[in-house]
């Protein structure tokens, strides 16, 4: 069993920067994959980011690409998603997730989340 725990949300201004972290609690370098999704007010949840268990394949959705970064730390079991020139559109609830085939499409443990809000 996997426990994901997110961190780093909170309110921000139109153009400023969060980074959020998601802390495992086994060992994130044993071959997981690591997502990143959020959900917005009335939507569905949606793929942000996502990062291979080595570090050394990354993708992003388009309309976060060029302003998020994924990256992870398996020696501390955390992976990171630095959010730059931050949108009004880019609130929600951000949640990291972990894939056990690090082939990014199979998400088998979720954490609770941490919200996002951004001001315009």
């Amino acid at each position: 069993q996997v426990q994901l725990v997110e961190s780093g949300g909170g309110l921000v201004q139109a153009g400023g920067s969060l980074r959020l972290s998601c802390a495992a609690s086994v060992r994130t370098s044993s071959s997981y994959g690591m997502g990143w999704f959020r959900q917005a007010p009335g939507k569905e949840r949606e793929f942000v980011a996502a990062i291979s268990w080595s570090g050394r394949s990354t993708s992003y959705a388009g309309s976060v690409k060029g302003r998020f970064t994924i990256s992870r730390d398996n020696a501390k079991n955390t992976v990171y998603l630095q959010m730059n020139s931050l949108k009004p559109e880019d609130t929600g609830v951000y949640y990291c997730a972990a894939d056990p085939t690090n082939r990014g499409n199979r998400y088998d443990y979720w954490g609770q989340g941490t919200q996002v809000t951004v001001s315009s």
